[in-house]
């Protein structure tokens, strides 16, 4: 496809965007693998589609708000990329065009109203934890809120775990060390389910790895990333810069949209001074599956009962980083573990960040897609690798009647793990 962009007027990334425009073909493989193209059927709802019109805009041909309703529309599950054989880099293109033109986009009132509210609560542990218990109190008046805060609240689990007590920064080995690594506890993580940190480092302790955990860490600038509010993505993601060690073997996120997000840190502060330990950082992102497979478990004991789990993909782990393999061999080394594949694996749930709450009907259909998807293999219980996913995934399997347990990869291990 012919391009006239000019990438030095564009800014830091009008080079990366570029190229991206300029590898696509417009072959069509990436349609079949579209979430939004296979519910909607619309070119200017595929990749793309959206391809030409980001084109569009970039060149100056078509305005923001014009191409705005089609682009905002994508997931950014990224499984084009995976379908993709000429090898555009979607997932790229996509962060760089939304924080390019998010400063040029005029959002109605209540989408304003509701990414301020997304931005001011999710990343902080603790008024996120405010907000979710009052929305709970605030359930009665549900049907007097806007769309995006009733599925805000639909998404709230029926009551908050206990609070995690806090970790010591450092947390050593069991036996000899094989391995020391700094961990993300993440922040939406920390309220809903606390259970996955915990598991997460008794799995790497009980497998000889030392964990350190940042005093000062914070979020890693995901949500923020992923709806195009790059300077408050980097606010955020400068105080892990700060923070984080550098002696450590590599820097580990348990929930894939965090550590996706982490090794696209050179992409966010391209141009700016932090830009080369931004690199220097993303370099050492590993999510836990992806480094406890490079280190080989070793002493992993059966599961007391014989169980049978579906294994989701996702989006931000198997799309955006290219783990397949790393979770379903860690799972298949579990004796009295069955693991079974899921139909349409490759298709996002439709939490997708925080897409399930600005546009929930779509986010609704494809949830309840992958919830029907997940009985049809029979498990008694669900396997993933992100925190979006699991509570995506545990409130449709309730909304058909089958609330299974979801269970982070992490979790499952921890069982296997000698006492």
């Amino acid at each position: 496809m012919e391009h006239h962009i000019q990438p030095e007027r564009i800014g830091p990334n009008g080079a990366v965007m570029a190229e991206a425009i300029a590898t696509c073909v417009h072959c069509g493989f990436c349609l079949a693998a579209c979430p939004t193209y296979k519910l909607l059927g619309e070119e200017m709802d595929s990749p793309r589609g959206r391809i030409v019109l980001m084109k569009d805009v970039l060149e100056g041909t078509l305005s923001v708000q014009e191409a705005a309703p089609y682009v905002d529309q994508c997931l950014g599950c990224q499984a084009c990329v995976t379908a993709c054989p000429s090898g555009v880099r979607y997932g790229e293109l996509l962060t760089a065009y939304r924080a390019h033109v998010e400063p040029q986009h005029q959002r109605p009132l209540t989408e304003r109203l509701t990414r301020v509210l997304l931005r001011e609560t999710l990343p902080h542990p603790t008024r996120f934890r405010f907000a979710a218990t009052a929305g709970r109190l605030a359930q009665p008046l549900k049907a007097l809120l806007p769309h995006s805060l009733r599925a805000m609240l639909n998404l709230l689990p029926a009551q908050l775990p206990p609070r995690a007590p806090a970790f010591p920064e450092v947390i050593p080995a069991v036996g000899q060390r094989r391995a020391r690594v700094a961990l993300l506890t993440g922040c939406v993580q920390q309220v809903l389910q606390p259970r996955i940190n915990q598991a997460t480092i008794e799995v790497l302790t009980k497998q000889g790895v030392e964990v350190v955990i940042p005093g000062g860490q914070g979020c890693c600038g995901a949500l923020s990333m992923h709806i195009g509010e790059a300077e408050h993505a980097r606010q955020l993601a400068r105080r892990n810069l700060d923070v984080f060690p550098t002696d450590v073997d590599a820097i580990l996120a348990n929930a894939a949209g965090c550590g996706s997000s982490m090794k696209e840190y050179g992409l966010l502060f391209r141009g700016t001074p932090d830009e080369g330990r931004a690199e220097a950082f993303a370099r050492k992102v590993q999510d836990v599956s992806e480094f406890l497979d490079a280190l080989g478990l070793r002493d992993v004991r059966p599961l007391p009962e014989p169980l049978t789990v579906a294994y989701h993909d996702a989006c931000h782990l198997a799309h955006a980083q290219g783990i397949w393999g790393a979770p379903r061999r860690l799972l298949a080394a579990i004796p009295n573990l069955q693991v079974r594949e899921i139909p349409e694996a490759e298709l996002c749930c439709g939490s997708a960040g925080t897409y399930n709450i600005e546009h929930p009907d779509l986010a609704d259909q494809l949830g309840q897609r992958k919830a029907r998807n997940i009985l049809s293999t029979g498990a008694t219980a669900v396997v993933t690798g992100n925190i979006g996913c699991a509570v995506q995934l545990q409130t449709h399997l309730a909304r058909l009647g089958k609330p299974l347990p979801v269970m982070h990869t992490m979790e499952l291990l921890a069982q296997a793990m000698p006492q």
